[in-house]
């Protein structure tokens, strides 16, 4: 039975702002190359590892993120936690032969009756301490009230409702192999049963293993890139999506892509990713260097 009743609990302030312990991630081609195919890119320098995808960023940072949710959120409530936003912003892509450093902080949380959210900061950096990229990323725990708003939100990237009936720049359709969940698993580093044990999810109360969320994004990243970024991942500075429903092995999407605008040097784009009338990633921006 899925339990609906809000809990109110109290979420620890002290937990803001502390930066977890570094974690190294030693990159390779072989690596970024696993993670294109894993996704569907089509992009020849990911699928060749020349150049990471934008959604790899993700894999060097995978042991870090959420360890900052425990210095906030009580243990007993992470059974209720949700990957709900995820936003990247790029200073440069990343490229084989580096080793990278990772770190993550709680920066804020919100606390609303029928769920509170915790926005984790994550940063990465190469060895000469230089930013490659910066994350912002929302853990959902649904049907927990935390009673009140700390700290930073993370940024927004609300779609803008004057798009709603204007004609999209660009269509992309997609579809999710049977077998996408078992590629990307290890691509990415993400070994969670709900995506590989049949009987797991169901036991979780869903109809079969789901795809993964960030797996999905990555699907919408190279649709952007391919359709208005040149297929040049050195273009882009901004990406960011919001969880909106799963999505399973054998899902048939597209994605939507619209202009928003341009402005020194960097052209904004609203997106969103559908399975027929349901949408399953929402408030999509993309910002490319022109």
């Amino acid at each position: 039975m899925t339990e609906t009743t809000s809990r109110v609990v109290e979420f620890d302030d002290s937990g803001l702002g502390n930066w977890s312990d570094e974690e190294t991630f030693e990159v390779t081609r072989a690596r970024i190359a696993e993670y294109a195919a894993a996704t569907n890119d089509p992009i020849e320098a990911h699928r060749d590892g020349e150049v990471a995808p934008p959604v790899f960023a993700i894999v060097p940072v995978f042991d870090a993120m959420m360890v900052p949710v425990i210095d906030v959120a009580p243990m007993d409530i992470f059974g209720r936690v949700l990957h709900g936003e995820q936003d990247f912003h790029f200073h440069r892509p990343i490229r084989p032969g580096e080793k990278l450093v990772a770190r993550a902080r709680a920066v804020g949380y919100t606390g609303r009756e029928n769920g509170s959210s915790i926005t984790i900061h994550i940063e990465t950096r190469d060895d000469a301490a230089e930013l490659v990229n910066e994350q912002y990323l929302t853990a959902f725990f649904r049907n927990i009230d935390a009673g009140k708003t700390a700290g930073q939100p993370a940024p927004e990237h609300k779609f803008p409702e004057r798009l709603r009936g204007v004609e999209p720049t660009a269509v992309v359709p997609q579809h999710i192999d049977s077998d996408q969940t078992y590629r990307y698993a290890p691509a990415a580093g993400d070994p969670v049963p709900l995506h590989l044990d049949e009987q797991v999810a169901k036991d979780a109360g869903l109809p079969g293993i789901i795809a993964h969320g960030l797996c999905t994004m990555a699907f919408a990243s190279w649709a952007v890139l391919t359709e208005v970024g040149g297929s040049d991942v050195h273009r882009l500075r901004r990406f960011g999506v919001r969880f909106a429903k799963m999505v399973f092995p054998g899902d048939d999407l597209e994605t939507r892509i619209w202009r928003v605008k341009s402005e020194n040097g960097v052209t904004t784009y609203a997106f969103e990713t559908v399975r027929g009338a349901d949408v399953v990633l929402s408030d999509g921006l993309a910002e490319i260097a022109d």
